[in-house]
């Protein structure tokens, strides 16, 4: 009956102090301005801004130059193809290279095609003509749909031109010329072959990582700054006090991110119309290690950092760093051994790897089990180094609370003596 007792009492002392470490990090939080902007405004705002901005999917009518020294008719033929292309609008024809290259300089024009002189003659007289098409790569769509809009205008010429030399007699014959091995292209998931398709679940995944790390960090830089730890140091005296504290701070943040995650995961791809081939109830289950792991890493990597505004400048910095990392814009093989590593110990990798294949690919729970077993590992190593940060976080509280507290003791005995004086 004792021990029956005892569990009761010991059960209800946990309930207690996790709800106590809970509300005193609901009331610091929510409280602070930063913190509300970074984890109620930026997750509603962010998704909108980078879906807006990526909703067209892909990059059409780019404005192009054609320096033409040709001047012949399969010339213009060709000038006329690339502008009836789908992705480029030709919307200059200066008179040499120069003019071309200050036109893109001043970013009237984001491609240059330029017509070889011989360019007819080679072609009527049996011999390669080329084309020269000049792009800025650092405009990374631009350059792709620049260069697919020249490759099909000459893969189209090309083949009338083989049909015109090879003097056929009929269409069947004529086909064959033109197109021997008959292929047809099937783009099994992202079929508009967009960015935004492939690219904003990770972003998205990403922003509820930041949010949360942002608002834990900020929060703590407070409390740190404040000497708030030492309140937490009665909880923490009795064995398994810590993990009432790291329970109570880590469920403070993450019911508000569950509540981002429905909307940031669920609205806003429903709004902008992007694939959504995935699951709701392994979702869900996917979604719990996410936030799980994102917290409790929080509140270890919240120990490092000792002011409220450090924590924006290293959060902030590294998130484009670990969206590299994660191998979603960075092919996984070219990626570093050493940054591989670094990528295995965030929650955004395998967040990131299996959320994108359950959204675009219709991936099953089963078949990401490798991401979500990840994050459950991470979820518990983080939680124990979290109880391993709270604890140092409470000491060194209490020892600036205890020295500033002589401080002003001493202050205080020596005015005390002046005024006797």
């Amino acid at each position: 009956m004792n021990f029956m007792r005892n569990i009761i009492k010991r059960f209800w002392r946990t309930v207690s102090e996790t709800a106590f470490v809970w509300i005193h990090e609901m009331n610091t939080a929510f409280r602070d301005e930063a913190v509300l902007v970074f984890m109620i405004l930026v997750p509603l705002g962010y998704p909108l801004l980078y879906s807006y901005i990526y909703n067209n999917e892909i990059v059409r009518d780019i404005p192009v130059a054609v320096v033409d020294e040709s001047n012949s008719s399969l010339s213009r033929q060709y000038i006329r193809n690339l502008d009836a292309s789908q992705y480029t609008n030709v919307t200059q024809t200066p008179a040499n290279m120069k003019e071309a290259q200050e036109l893109m300089r001043r970013s009237k024009v984001y491609g240059i095609v330029r017509i070889p002189a011989d360019f007819s003659k080679n072609i009527n007289t049996g011999k390669q003509a080329y084309v020269y098409a000049f792009c800025d790569a650092s405009t990374l769509l631009y350059f792709r749909q620049f260069s697919i809009a020249n490759t099909d205008v000459s893969l189209g010429m090309n083949a009338k031109i083989k049909i015109k030399q090879a003097g056929n007699t009929t269409d069947r014959q004529d086909a064959l010329t033109a197109a021997p091995l008959k292929y047809e292209e099937v783009n099994l998931f992202n079929s508009t072959t967009g960015v935004a398709s492939y690219l904003l679940p990770a972003v998205l995944m990403m922003i509820l990582q930041q949010t949360m790390l942002l608002g834990m960090g900020i929060n703590a830089g407070t409390m740190r700054e404040k000497n708030m730890f030492r309140l937490f140091s009665p909880i923490a005296r009795h064995a398994g006090g810590t993990f009432e504290i790291v329970l109570g701070r880590a469920f403070s943040y993450i019911p508000v991110h569950i509540a981002n995650a429905f909307y940031v995961l669920g609205i806003t791809p429903m709004i902008f119309h992007f694939n959504r081939l995935e699951h709701f109830p392994d979702v869900v289950a996917f979604i719990t290690p996410y936030l799980l792991a994102v917290a409790f890493m929080g509140i270890v990597v919240s120990h490092f950092i000792k002011t409220r505004e450090s924590s924006m400048m290293v959060i902030l910095f590294s998130s484009l760093v670990l969206l590299f990392i994660s191998g979603i814009s960075w092919p996984w093989s070219a990626v570093p051994a050493f940054w591989k590593n670094v990528a295995y110990m965030i929650p955004s990798t395998f967040g990131i790897n299996g959320f994108v294949r359950m959204t675009n690919e219709g991936a099953r729970l089963s078949q990401v089990s490798f991401e979500y077993t990840g994050l459950w590992i991470q979820a518990i190593c983080y939680f124990v180094l979290a109880i391993y940060t709270t604890r140092l976080d409470i000491r060194q509280s209490c020892r600036n609370f205890n020295r500033q507290h002589r401080r002003l003791r001493n202050k205080s005995a020596v005015l005390s003596g002046n005024d006797k004086k």
